[in-house]
């Protein structure tokens, strides 16, 4: 009689000779040289080093395993410190799609440490950084995401940073930000899609 499939033993797990010493200038050795799984070891462990965010950074724009890139996103959040904001803030100027939003996913669940930053990141000389943070706000829970959202309806000249803002802010806001988003209409009285979006985020905040 065959055994049953239930009291078949467990396959041993493969042993990952990692190679490697197991201190912090180890584990960056092995992030930088190892192969797949010995890389995604070397992020598992330097997550225990808030020190070694910055190198986790680096890595990360080289990075083009998918196992060990969300590896490093999960530690970058897990440090929740300012070194790894720092190590996720450059990534909001990558050309590199998935990169932007996985900075942008770590950096929303981090209210306290990105919450420092934000108004300097909506002052930023690059429109697309500050469109990126705009969309970095619709996830974030801070107590200062209208007012910021507010700053940006009333001072910021780009159409399509404005634009990501009104959208937000459609999810987000308050009777009280009405006013706001009636202001920029008259800002951008020539923009007929300012006029429409806008249109549209009253009437969101009036239904909620």
């Amino acid at each position: 009689m065959g055994l049953r499939k239930s009291n078949l033993p467990e396959p041993l797990r493969e042993v990952v000779d990692r190679g490697y010493p197991r201190d912090v200038d180890g584990l960056i050795a092995q992030l930088r040289g190892g192969d797949t799984e010995q890389r995604r070891w070397a992020v598992r462990d330097l997550m225990a080093h808030p020190q070694a965010a910055a190198a986790l950074g680096t890595h990360l724009i080289d990075e083009r395993e998918p196992v060990v890139r969300e590896a490093i996103f999960l530690a970058l959040g897990t440090m929740a410190s300012e070194e790894s904001v720092n190590a996720l803030l450059p990534l909001l100027r990558s050309e590199d799609a998935k990169l932007r939003n996985g900075a942008i996913e770590v950096l929303s669940g981090l209210p306290r440490v990105i919450g420092p930053r934000i108004s300097a990141l909506l002052l930023d000389a690059d429109p697309d950084v500050r469109i990126f943070t705009v969309n970095l706000l619709g996830d974030l829970r801070h107590e200062q995401v209208t007012q910021w959202l507010q700053q940006v309806l009333l001072s910021d000249r780009e159409v399509n940073v404005v634009a990501a803002a009104i959208e937000v802010m459609a999810e987000t806001g308050e009777p009280e930000h009405i006013e706001a988003l009636r202001e920029t209409r008259k800002r951008f009285a020539d923009d007929p899609f300012i006029g429409f979006a806008v249109d549209v985020a009253i009437e969101r905040i009036r239904a909620s």
